[in-house]
């Protein structure tokens, strides 16, 4: 924890004069989405209020929030920690964002597109995959999702898939071999950007629905195994 910790320090200037719970909830939001947190961690108040400088209550309300989002879970009389999924919550999380990625996909106008956010996540992820960084991997690919939906420029579509990307995050962290997970959509990554440099909408939203169903088939083969070694434990 204390090196969980340490980096949420580097944070507090994002607060400004006007610490909020919302702002707290972002960093902690963007904190569990990059795998600072993975799912079972228990959230100190005191070691994550005192290293962004706010106040026990603001800190609640931004647990509270968290919460609500299905990112933390609050267990009584022992305290608030990084949610849990189930096979059902990857489900649903592939669900949502085959609905939304596709959609957006769909509804672009005319190219050119601006595709300089998605190319760097391309390449992140191609650089940490040469230095064998594998959560860096899983890091960049969120990123070049998240990317993608932004071509929407809607606020609230991108407001919706923050919490359903650092619900992914947490997904992410019950796989055992994550270079067989993430390997395969460096390639599809790099597909689906030069089908949308293309200009080709249907190439690219036929290119990512296949994408997701095979993302959505690994993760609960994975999730399934993982239920059964526990239960057999």
């Amino acid at each position: 924890m204390a090196e969980q910790l340490s980096g949420l320090a580097d944070d507090r200037a994002l607060l400004g004069r006007t610490s909020t719970a919302e702002r707290v909830s972002d960093i902690l939001r963007t904190r569990i989405a990059e795998g600072y947190f993975p799912p079972g961690t228990r959230l100190s108040e005191d070691g994550i209020g005192g290293a962004l400088g706010v106040s026990r209550n603001t800190l609640r309300e931004a647990f509270r929030l968290l919460t609500h989002e299905r990112l933390l879970v609050h267990e009584l009389n022992r305290g608030v920690f990084v949610r849990v999924l189930t096979v059902e919550d990857v489900e649903d999380i592939y669900r949502t964002r085959k609905l939304v990625e596709c959609a957006v996909v769909r509804g672009l106008g005319k190219p050119p597109y601006d595709l300089g956010d998605l190319e760097e996540a391309v390449a992140g992820g191609q650089r940490a995959a040469r230095e064998g960084d594998w959560k860096g991997v899983g890091t960049a690919n969120i990123h070049f999702h998240r990317e993608l939906v932004a071509l929407a420029g809607s606020d609230r579509t991108d407001e919706l898939m923050r919490s359903v990307f650092a619900e992914l995050r947490l997904a992410f962290h019950v796989v055992d071999d994550p270079r067989r997970l993430h390997e395969p959509y460096l390639v599809r990554n790099q597909e689906l950007l030069q089908a949308l440099h293309n200009g080709d909408r249907d190439e690219a939203e036929r290119i990512l629905g296949g994408y997701l169903d095979d993302s959505l088939r690994r993760m609960v083969e994975v999730y399934r195994r993982r239920v059964g070694e526990d239960g057999g434990a």
